[in-house]
């Protein structure tokens, strides 16, 4: 009789672990990783480059539209005002979650605008304080996909035509977000001039489309480096 032998197979051990399996799994989860924040980073430069250039497109157009208004009536052009600009790209970001009605933007009664609870605090953002800004006027509108025409004859066609026929006015910001488009008018006054300082707003506000440039680069860079 042949004895009967038991044959063992020997288990494998760690070191025995299939390391070349495991590195390319982990190779194609980093490539896949890679791939997707990558496409994240160009979605979201795209977005916002197209999200500035539309608002830059109402907002220069309705400037335009003032100025030719004005030179109609021999008045003197607004000229941009940054730290005006800076307070109504705040308080248009404020109203943008209320809905256009017939008694919102220039349809308002004087007297009764939107509540600003925040506005004391959007002047600290814009390096600004009530006593060089009493003189100057908030215009807040409120028009649906901000049609170029529709906003511009919100302002030269309602009850904001006086402020944009006043010699005292001579200067001007815009700011836009969603349906609502907000117009700061300042004077050459101390109360009113949106001083103090320069005309130029803090460094933080005026680089901040700047963080779209960077994730444009950074896609750029991503992309090269997948």
């Amino acid at each position: 009789m042949t004895p009967f032998h038991h044959r063992f197979r020997p288990h494998k051990s760690c070191s025995d672990f299939d390391t070349d399996s495991f590195t390319d799994q982990t190779k194609l989860l980093m490539a896949s990783f890679q791939r997707y924040v990558v496409l994240t980073l160009i979605i979201h430069s795209i977005f916002c480059i197209n999200r500035l250039v539309k608002c830059d497109d109402e907002e220069d157009s309705l400037l335009s539209g003032i100025n030719s208004y004005r030179a109609t009536l021999n008045l003197t052009t607004l000229t941009q005002n940054d730290r005006a600009k800076c307070l109504a790209d705040k308080m248009a970001d404020q109203f943008k979650n209320q809905p256009c009605t017939n008694t919102t933007g220039s349809n308002t009664v004087p007297g009764t605008e939107p509540d600003s609870p925040n506005y004391i605090q959007f002047l600290s953002k814009c390096h600004l304080n009530v006593t060089t800004t009493r003189d100057g006027a908030v215009l807040p509108a409120c028009v649906p996909n901000l049609d170029s025409t529709l906003v511009l004859s919100n302002y030269t066609r309602s009850q904001y035509s006086m402020y944009l026929n006043d010699t005292k006015f001579t200067g001007i910001g815009i700011g836009s977000e969603d349906n609502w488009i907000v117009v700061v008018l300042t004077t050459s006054t101390p109360e009113g001039g949106f001083a103090p300082g320069s005309n130029d707003v803090n460094f933080g506000y005026k680089i901040a489309p700047v963080h779209c440039l960077v994730f444009v680069i950074v896609a750029f860079l991503s992309f090269l480096w997948a």
